[in-house]
């Protein structure tokens, strides 16, 4: 059984979420957020909430009530490129540089362990 969750139009690079994310890629979900939790960059505080998210939305499912949130792991977490918002810059000789602050999409699914 899973569940998912997206978090959308989240304000960080998807290239320095992306990073933080291969740390949690596959891991049982209460090492995946104990990760994010004590880790310092920036880009792991909305992968944790995506995660919680996503936890949420499992044990939400009728069939969910029955598990515990130790029985699960992150089974996808996808980063995807959001809109770029463009801005500039002054820049020398009269010149404007442009500035691109770039949002991303986390995708979560987590999945209860299969029965070996």
């Amino acid at each position: 059984m899973e569940a998912k969750a997206v978090a959308k139009w989240v304000r960080k690079s998807p290239l320095k979420v992306r990073r933080v994310a291969k740390l949690v890629r596959g891991k049982v979900v209460k090492d995946a957020l104990n990760i994010l939790h004590f880790s310092e960059t920036a880009a792991s505080e909305p992968l944790e909430k995506a995660i919680r998210s996503a936890v949420a939305n499992m044990l939400n499912k009728e069939e969910g009530s029955k598990l515990s949130p130790e029985d699960l792991y992150v089974k996808e977490l996808r980063i995807d490129e959001g809109y770029m918002l463009k801005r500039f810059r002054a820049a020398s000789m009269g010149r404007a540089t442009r500035i691109r602050r770039r949002t991303c999409h986390i995708s979560v699914v987590v999945a209860d362990k299969p029965v070996n």
